[in-house]
């Protein structure tokens, strides 16, 4: 069997590569050849701690990027651990270390293990209702490789699963003003839906073939449509929570640019450019930074 040294999405080809090949297949499976996945798992994370006011808390924002990227991965080797057989019919997956063979389950479940121990020493740097936030995450986590078995929205899931650190870094700072937090989450869960449908329509035709749904599927020719809704959404949902919080003119200029941001990916999508969607997905770090200093402007000077 041919030996890939990365596959073919992968970001840091030149740092990963450098590893040997049993080292490199234990950082492809928790993915960090692809730190895109951590970033969109971070940032909610940043939001909710910044909207709620905790401007100050820096240090709870670098444990949760610690923590992101350790759960981040052990959520990879969890979904490849479960997706094996499918990721084999998938040219995109087919050569992920788990599902060529070259890590075995066994092996994949004791480096899933060792994330996890990261992510229980970030716990603990939580308020005790934070940590039982965080913990309630677990069953969403545990049933996401099956929503595509059975619904053609997994992204709609993945959005509950991707955004719960605004519940987190929200109950970490305060415990109050919920509707602003829960309208904040459910705007997060509608961006999570349209860039991860943008990310799916690369799969479209292996999907198909193998029986896997998907959002990009369900749409079909009205998939930027689609995504330009979700995002549309997503913005009508994050001004409420924003209004909430601050409920003055500066809480709805603050959006102003992350809905360019969101425009310019709708408007410049091509589905059926596989590296048009990929670049556009991807783009969405950026827009979570856009995000978090939005979040920074309207928390810093509101509700107390």
């Amino acid at each position: 069997m041919t030996i890939p040294t990365l596959v073919p999405d992968s970001q840091h080809r030149g740092l990963v590569s450098l590893l040997p090949q049993p080292l490199r297949d234990y950082a492809m499976l928790a993915r960090f050849d692809r730190p895109i996945g951590s970033w969109l798992l971070f940032w909610p994370c940043a939001w909710g701690v910044l909207l709620a006011g905790g401007e100050s808390r820096w240090d709870i924002i670098l444990w949760m990027l610690v923590g992101s990227i350790a759960m981040r991965g052990a959520g990879c080797v969890y979904n490849d651990i479960v997706d094996a057989d499918l990721d084999r019919k998938v040219a995109r997956t087919a050569l992920r270390p788990v599902a060529s063979g070259r890590v075995s389950r066994l092996a994949a479940w004791g480096w899933l293990a060792a994330l996890c121990l990261i992510g229980l020493i970030v716990l603990a740097q939580l308020n005790p209702t934070a940590q039982l936030v965080a913990v309630g995450s677990v069953v969403l986590v545990a049933a996401y490789p099956f929503m595509k078995r059975i619904t053609w929205w997994p992204q709609a899931w993945l959005g509950m699963v991707f955004t719960w650190g605004i519940l987190v870094g929200w109950t970490e700072i305060r415990s109050d003003h919920l509707g602003a937090m829960f309208a904040f989450y459910a705007g997060a869960i509608a961006w999570c839906i349209g860039y991860d449908t943008i990310y799916a329509l690369q799969d479209r035709e292996d999907d198909a073939l193998v029986g896997i749904r998907s959002s990009a599927l369900r749409l079909g020719s009205k998939v930027r449509a689609g995504v330009g809704g979700f995002y549309a959404l997503a913005l009508l949902l994050w001004a409420i929570a924003f209004w909430i919080v601050r409920p003055d003119w500066v809480a709805l200029v603050a959006l102003l640019p992350m809905a360019l941001h969101l425009g310019f990916q709708v408007s410049t999508l091509d589905p059926a450019d596989g590296e048009n969607a990929l670049a556009r997905f991807r783009s969405n770090r950026d827009a979570g930074l856009v995000m978090a200093l939005a979040c920074w402007v309207v928390g810093n000077a509101g509700i107390i």
